[in-house]
């Protein structure tokens, strides 16, 4: 669908940004540029929308030489996310959101149907539509520049270090929001970043650059287990290549079978009396369908005895979670360090299929990354007893 040949950017006084790059991206994939500053990483990407322009070769998308476009109507159909968001603080949410569908003068009625569709995908209240940028936190403010880029249904999406700027629970909450919305929408995505994890998180294939040159390109396992040279090495890190020995172990194989649940419409003494049941100081909130919708904690219900609500008035959506089919190498790290006791596991519809608990991971630790004897199956057999 993108395909660059031969391209090469020189800026005035001879100085080479892009030099010789030749690479193609498929229509869905999700693509990752990832260098040092100064690599052409960027560069590349706003040659994409003739932000920046070759000064040799050709930019296709789906075989059209991008040269023979206006520029304008060609970055109206390529939806755009900045690291500092790009939101106009004069208009409200709603506008924003549906700044490109006004400029292609799509009607009122649709626009509005868009910005609720928008909203309700980032999981913001409506009502947030009528406020403005300034009123929102940066990472409801980010959510809002993502879904904006979305909303006029361009196929391609460019994101230049769109998360650099947010504390890192934001950041891993939103990389698993862009993912899960450009899996569910087929949308192909560009993206730069400065940041390996992010990367190897993100991307179904990634693009190496030094000096204005790809050094490599392929998937996350093939630049794992095999890097080109010493710089792809360094950039990767030894821990990650420590983590890339040969394991297929996926989270579903490892996870704990019937986490303590409760839905939204019981009370809170109910959730107490649970609570002190199951001894657990936490319990996840899910429907009918056992699909996962938050958490309520006993410092919530402390703060709210008494106050009549339910367990869904009070609970905290934002859940951290990993699916079933992820493999374990690629999400124990990120939950060892968050510092936290379990993480609810779900399957590809987001039902809550059950848990990782610290106390299961550390046995398996040792196998996972460090290569240690004792097997997989025998560290998770072993973490279950202590459980």
């Amino acid at each position: 669908m993108i395909e660059f040949q031969h391209v090469t950017k020189v800026y005035k006084g001879g100085k080479i940004a892009v030099e010789d790059v030749n690479v193609s991206f498929e229509k869905g994939e999700f693509i990752c540029f990832i260098g040092t500053s100064g690599s052409g990483k960027t560069t590349c990407m706003r040659m994409i929308n003739r932000m920046n322009e070759p000064t040799e070769g050709k930019i296709l998308i789906d075989g059209q030489d991008i040269q023979s476009l206006n520029p304008v109507e060609l970055r109206r159909k390529i939806g755009y996310v900045i690291q500092s968001i790009g939101l106009m603080p004069h208009m409200t949410i709603r506008d924003n959101i549906t700044l490109v569908q006004k400029l292609l003068k799509v009607s009122d009625e649709e626009r509005n149907k868009t910005a609720e569709k928008m909203i309700d995908l980032v999981e913001l209240p409506r009502e947030m539509l009528d406020r403005y940028p300034s009123e929102l936190s940066g990472g409801q403010q980010q959510r809002i520049g993502v879904v904006r880029a979305l909303a006029a249904d361009q196929d391609i999406i460019l994101m230049d270090e769109p998360f650099g700027a947010l504390d890192p629970i934001t950041r891993d909450a939103l990389q698993d929001l862009v993912k899960d919305l450009q899996e569910r929408l087929g949308k192909t995505i560009v993206f730069v970043t400065h940041d390996m994890d992010e990367a190897l998180k993100l991307a179904n294939r990634i693009v190496i650059m030094s000096g204005g040159k790809v050094i490599q390109f392929g998937t996350p396992d093939e630049i794992l287990r095999n890097p080109a040279n010493e710089f792809v090495e360094e950039l990767i890190g030894e821990d990650r290549l420590l983590q890339a020995k040969p394991d297929a172990t996926i989270v579903g194989e490892v996870a704990l079978a019937n986490p303590i649940t409760i839905t939204r419409e019981h009370s809170l003494q109910e959730a107490i009396r649970l609570m002190r049941q199951k001894r657990v100081d936490t319990l996840l909130v899910v429907d009918e369908s056992n699909h996962l919708e938050g958490y309520i904690d006993v410092e919530v219900i402390d703060r709210e005895r008494g106050s009549g609500k339910s367990v869904g008035e009070v609970m905290n959506p934002q859940v951290f979670f990993v699916k079933q089919s992820a493999l374990l190498r690629d999400t124990l790290r990120r939950i060892l360090t968050r510092g936290i006791k379990y993480v609810p596991v779900v399957d590809e519809e987001k039902r809550l299929v059950g848990i990782l608990t610290r106390a299961s991971l550390v046995d398996i630790v040792y196998d996972v990354i460090w290569g240690e004897e004792e097997t997989v199956s025998g560290a998770v057999e072993s973490a279950k007893e202590e459980v």
